[in-house]
């Protein structure tokens, strides 16, 4: 964690908010990304690569993944009274498939010009839809199914590998 956000978090100070954003980027969505914020107002905020995005107010909870030792650390997010524009966007994608990237970041109400702390990417593994809400899983840091080593040791890889026995 970030020590701006450290000391938010420590001091509490009443001046001080934490808008949590959702990025949900695919081909198949309109203009590539969705970009959500918590909260009754929709704001303008500077990416880690300077540009300039505008997030659409939302009321979505998020349940941040735990500091553990288990091979995989999932977030879970839940869009609710969605309109038909997200049901069509998600269903579209799961349509075309291929992954769904889930980019998480936290900014201080007080500075838009970039992110609070890093942005976590991840991918979705599990997303429902219906009419009413959107219910997504996003897991990042899959060291249970990661192959080891990472590194596969074939003759493009490794030439001489083509001559041994």
């Amino acid at each position: 964690m970030s020590a701006v956000l450290e000391t938010v978090y420590a001091s509490a100070p009443i001046d001080e908010i934490i808008i949590h954003t959702l990025e949900l980027r695919h081909a198949a969505f309109e203009g590539g990304a969705i970009r959500l914020c918590q909260g009754f107002d929709d704001i303008e905020a500077t990416l880690e690569d300077g540009e300039t995005a505008t997030f659409t107010a939302s009321g979505f909870g998020v349940s941040l993944p735990q500091r553990s030792v288990r091979g995989r650390q999932d977030l879970q997010f839940q869009l609710d009274n969605v309109t038909g524009e997200a049901l069509h966007n998600i269903q579209a994608a799961l349509e075309a498939g291929g992954a769904i990237q889930v980019v998480y970041r936290q900014y201080l109400a007080s500075n838009l010009s970039s992110p609070a702390q890093p942005a976590t990417v991840m991918t979705a593994v599990s997303v429902k839809a219906n009419p009413a809400s959107v219910s997504v899983i996003a897991s990042f840091h899959d060291l249970v199914n990661k192959a080891w080593p990472n590194k596969f040791y074939t003759p493009d890889f490794a030439p001489g590998l083509k001559y041994y026995g």
